[in-house]
């Protein structure tokens, strides 16, 4: 089986993207399945399921959706093993920009909208800057000028990605993006692999349930603003 992972800010066109690329693996005689995770509501897996397109999904709720996504991708790997899947796509939302759900050797791509700013890519950590490739989506609705700066800021933040475009819509973009992820390595595990990124580090009161504000509340891995 064959695995990526998609990544990028909410509302950037992932779910879109996978979608039209899923219809043209079809075309090419695949089967593929995903994984959707979110924080605490989705109805993406309804938009998969319509299109009879196998989906798992995970929502991590007051937990952060990386320790969440970290502690259940490999039985969602084996889930798509026992359902015979040729592509596994697992599809998760950076909803801080630090989000870092890459893996070393497994592809992994970024989703970003031309519409986010052109100061969003030097914003947008690990997710983008350790990507392979890098998809631009609602590149119909801004200029050719806008467009092309905007890829060249990504290019600034991730000099070794591949950007494509794609738009989510039309599905332009989307075989080609399809034809290139068929040279993907196929796996039969994820034990033992390592990320390409740590996780956000955080140990505190708050991470533990504590509610009220103040110095004297506040233990473990507190970092303070110089003032």
């Amino acid at each position: 089986m064959k695995f990526l992972t998609v990544s990028g800010p909410p509302s950037s066109g992932k779910t879109s993207v996978i979608l039209k690329t899923i219809d043209a693996l079809k075309e090419k005689g695949y089967r593929a399945g995903v994984v959707k995770f979110d924080c605490l509501l989705t109805d993406d897996d309804k938009l998969y399921m319509s299109k009879n397109i196998p989906v798992k999904k995970g929502l991590s709720g007051a937990l952060c959706p990386d320790h969440f996504f970290v502690s259940n991708i490999e039985a969602c790997v084996e889930w798509g093993l026992e359902n015979n899947l040729e592509f596994l796509i697992s599809e998760s939302a950076g909803l801080c920009n630090r989000c870092s759900p890459h893996i070393k050797d497994i592809l992994a791509v970024c989703v970003i909208d031309n519409l986010s700013g052109v100061n969003t890519p030097k914003k947008i950590g690990p997710m983008l800057k350790s990507a392979d490739i890098v998809i631009i989506t609602k590149g119909d609705i801004v200029s050719q000028a806008e467009r092309e700066v905007f890829a060249s800021r990504v290019k600034n933040v991730n000099p070794s990605a591949t950007i494509m475009h794609v738009n989510g819509i039309t599905g332009q973009g989307a075989y080609e993006f399809a034809s290139l992820i068929e040279d993907t390595n196929e796996i039969e595990t994820l034990k033992g692999k390592k990320l390409r990124f740590s996780m956000p580090s955080a140990l505190c009161s708050y991470c533990l349930g504590e509610t009220r504000i103040g110095e004297s509340y506040q233990m473990g891995n507190v970092r303070k603003m110089e003032m």
